[in-house]
């Protein structure tokens, strides 16, 4: 069975950690190349090869991190 997913990231908080790239197996996540309101570049998502299987959101310091998955 295949699932497809996606992340919402509150940018507003994220640090720019990189814990949650590190973390992640498909690869789908990236630093942006602007920066928040306390002035970090924020995780985002890079492409649409994300599986939602949340690697990312459990690993995150902030918990800034939301997953979503269907089956396809």
């Amino acid at each position: 069975m295949a699932f497809k997913g996606t992340i919402e990231i509150d940018w507003q908080r994220c640090k720019g950690c990189s814990v949650c790239i590190e973390n992640c197996p498909s690869k789908c996540i990236r630093l942006s190349s602007s920066v928040n309101g306390k002035g970090y570049r924020y995780a985002e998502l890079a492409n649409d090869s994300c599986v939602g299987c949340a690697s990312c959101a459990i690993v995150c310091p902030d918990s800034v991190i939301t997953v979503y998955r269907v089956k396809i």
